[in-house]
C-alpha cells in the first residue's frame, strides 16, 4: 500500500519574522499538532520552507518544489499554517486551491483558517474563502505602503538606510554617512588623476600599477562586500572611474531613492528618473571640493565611455580565452574586439589580442552554414524505409495476435460445450497463452522501434526545415546568435571556441517559435553549453567545439 504524503509549507518574509507566532518553529509545531489529528494511516511528511520570500508572487524556490511535485502527483495533502503563508495574491492563490489542486487530487488545509478542501463536495469555500484571499493580498499591500512611506520619512531626516555605503564613506554612530579615510585617499587621488586630463584608462592604469584595491575588494577585505569579485583580479574598470568621478555624494550631497521595485514582494527593480531621487546638498562631509567636482564634470565629456547602444549581433558573445573577461567592441573603422585589459597589464597573455568583427562574422556563418548543409545532404529515405518496413511487421503481429485470440476463445468455447476435457484445455490454453506472449513482446519491440524511427524522422526534418532557414540567409543574424551560440571564446593568434547552447538543429527548430516570448520573461532559453571537444562534420549535432586554430 502506497504512502499518504502529506507536505508541511512554511513561509516566513522579512516583516513576519517580527511577529513571533509566525516564526518556523512556531508553524511547525501547529501544522504538525493537527497532523496528528488526521484520520489517516502511512503517512510520510515532507517539509518545505521559504525563509525570507515575500508571499504576492510564487516565485518561490520551495513552494516552486512543492509545486512540481503536485504535477507530478507526488503529494496527497498540503497543509499550511494560514492562506497567507501559501501565498497574498487572491487570484494566484485562488487558481492554485480551486483549479490545480483539484485537478491533481491534491487536499489543501489552512489550519487557523478552518478550512479543507475534503469538507467541500462541489466547490472550495465559496465567498467567505475568497474573502479571505483578498484580505491576505491587501495586507501585503498596505504593508508595502507603509514600509515604502516610512523610509521615505527616514530619507527626508537625512538618514542613510542603506546597509552598504558608497566607495570611501561608512556609515556613523549617528546614522548618517562618515568619511573612510582610507578609501577617501583613493578618491582624492582619481579626481587629481582627472584634473591633469588623465583619461579613464589611464587613471586604471595608475590604479592597478599601485596595488590599490578595487571597491569590491575592499569592501570584501572589511566584511561588507556582497558582490562576486572572484574574477576581477585587482583590476580597476573604466566604469568604476567614471561612476566615481560623476557621483555627487562626494561633494556632500544625499542620494537616496534612484531604484524602485516593479512590483509588491518582487526582486526586480528599475531605475528611477533622476527628477524622482531624494537629494540633499550639504547633508554630510564632502571628500571633494564642489569647485574641483565641477572642474572634473567638465572634463568627463572627453573621456567618457560612449553609451550609445550599438545594436550588433556579436552583443555579449565574445569573450576572451586567456582572462575569462568580455571583450569590448571598439567603434573604430573597421571594428574589432579587443581584451578590456589589454592596456592595463603589459604581461597578461591577452595583452594587445583583437580580432576585427567583420570577419569573425564571417567566420562565425560559415560556420553555421556548413553545419546547415551537412544536415541538408544527409539522406533521410533509409529512416522512411525502415519505418514503411516496421509498420508492415506491425500489421502482420496484429493479425497473428487476433488469430491467436481466436483460438483462446473458440478453445474455451469447445471446453464449455465439454468437446474437450478440463486437463486438454488446460494444456491447450497454456501452448496459447505461451505463444499470445511471445507474439506480444515482439510486436512490442517492433512498436518501439517504429517509434523511435517515426521521432527521429520528425526531428530530421525539424533539423532539414531550420537548416534550410539557415540556407536563404545571405549574413549572421541576431536570431542565429541568440538561438544557435553562448558564447565565443577568442585566443591570441585569432583561436577561437565555440560553445553551442545546443547539439542538435531540431532542438532549435521546436524552440525558436517561442524564444522571443521566453527572451522577454527573462527566462534562458537554451541551457549553456560546454565546450567539449567533438569531431566537426558531424552528420547529424553541431560540434560543441570547432575551429582551433583557425586564422582569420
Amino acid at each position: 500500500m502506497s504512502k499518504y504524503i502529506i507536505a508541511m509549507y512554511i513561509r516566513l518574509s522579512m516583516e513576519d519574522a517580527k511577529t513571533d507566532s509566525l516564526s518556523i518553529p512556531n508553524q511547525r509545531l501547529l501544522l504538525g499538532r493537527h497532523i496528528d489529528t488526521l484520520e489517516q494511516n502511512d503517512v510520510e511528511i515532507l517539509e518545505f520552507v521559504d525563509n525570507g520570500y515575500s508571499g504576492v508572487n510564487f516565485e518561490r524556490p520551495a513552494v516552486q518544489e512543492l509545486l512540481e511535485l503536485v504535477r507530478q502527483s507526488k503529494i496527497n495533502c498540503i497543509i499550511v499554517k494560514d492562506f497567507s503563508r501559501f501565498g497574498r495574491n487572491s487570484i494566484e492563490t485562488g487558481y492554485f486551491i480551486e483549479q490545480v489542486f483539484p485537478l491533481f487530487r491534491t487536499r489543501f488545509i489552512s489550519v487557523s483558517d478552518n478550512f479543507d478542501t475534503n469538507d467541500y463536495k462541489e466547490d472550495t469555500g465559496g465567498m467567505a474563502v475568497a474573502f479571505k484571499y483578498l484580505m491576505h493580498e491587501y495586507y501585503s499591500l498596505d504593508l508595502s505602503r507603509k514600509t515604502k512611506s516610512a523610509k521615505y520619512t527616514k530619507m527626508k531626516r537625512g538618514e542613510y538606510i542603506s546597509e552598504v555605503c558608497c566607495y570611501g564613506y561608512k556609515k556613523g554612530t549617528d546614522g548618517r554617512l562618515a568619511i573612510d579615510e582610507e578609501a577617501a585617499a583613493v578618491v582624492h587621488r582619481i579626481f587629481a588623476l582627472a584634473l591633469e586630463t588623465k583619461n579613464a584608462q589611464e587613471i586604471v592604469k595608475a590604479l592597478y600599477a599601485d596595488g590599490i584595491p578595487t571597491p569590491g575588494e575592499y569592501k570584501a577585505a572589511k566584511g561588507k562586500g556582497f558582490h562576486d569579485i572572484s574574477r576581477c583580479g585587482g583590476i580597476w574598470q573604466r566604469s568604476s572611474v567614471l561612476r566615481i568621478l560623476a557621483d555627487e555624494r562626494y561633494i556632500g550631497t544625499y542620494i537616496m531613492g534612484k531604484r524602485t521595485l516593479k512590483e509588491v514582494g518582487g526582486k526586480r527593480s528599475r531605475l528611477k528618473d533622476e527628477s524622482e531621487w531624494f537629494k540633499i546638498p550639504n547633508h554630510h562631509p564632502a571628500i571633494i571640493e564642489k569647485a574641483v567636482y565641477e572642474q572634473v564634470q567638465a572634463k568627463l565629456l572627453h573621456f567618457k565611455c560612449d553609451k550609445h547602444n550599438h545594436e550588433y549581433v556579436l552583443r555579449g558573445k565574445i569573450v576572451c580565452g586567456c582572462c575569462q573577461h568580455a571583450m569590448n567592441r571598439a567603434p573604430r573603422k573597421e571594428p574589432a574586439f579587443v581584451c578590456r585589459y589589454t592596456k592595463v597589464d603589459a604581461s597578461a597573455p591577452c595583452n594587445g589580442m583583437e580580432i576585427k568583427e567583420r570577419e569573425l562574422e564571417t567566420m562565425l556563418f560559415d560556420i553555421i552554414s556548413k553545419q546547415a548543409q551537412i544536415i541538408l545532404n544527409t539522406d533521410n529515405l533509409n529512416n522512411i524505409g525502415e519505418m514503411e518496413l516496421r509498420s508492415e511487421q506491425q500489421a502482420e503481429y496484429r493479425k497473428l495476435i487476433r488469430r491467436c485470440q481466436d483460438n483462446k476463445r473458440s478453445l474455451y468455447e469447445q471446453y464449455v460445450m465439454r468437446e474437450i476435457d478440463a486437463g486438454q484445455y488446460a494444456e491447450l490454453k497454456a501452448d496459447l497463452d505461451a505463444e499470445l506472449n511471445h507474439l506480444n513482446r515482439i510486436y512490442t519491440a517492433i512498436s518501439a522501434q517504429a517509434a523511435k524511427l517515426k521521432a527521429d524522422c520528425e526531428e530530421n526534418n525539424k533539423a532539414r526545415e531550420f537548416a534550410e532557414d539557415i540556407s536563404k540567409e545571405t549574413g549572421l543574424t541576431q536570431e542565429l546568435m541568440e538561438l544557435l551560440i553562448d558564447k565565443v571564446f577568442i585566443y591570441p593568434g585569432n583561436r577561437i571556441e565555440i560553445s553551442w547552447k545546443v547539439t542538435d538543429f531540431s532542438d532549435f527548430q521546436n524552440r525558436r517559435d517561442t524564444h522571443g516570448e521566453e527572451r522577454n520573461k527573462g527566462c534562458h532559453l537554451l541551457p549553456r553549453g560546454d565546450r567539449r571537444p567533438v569531431v566537426a562534420g558531424s552528420s547529424k549535432g553541431i560540434p560543441a567545439r570547432i575551429c582551433q586554430g583557425t586564422r582569420i
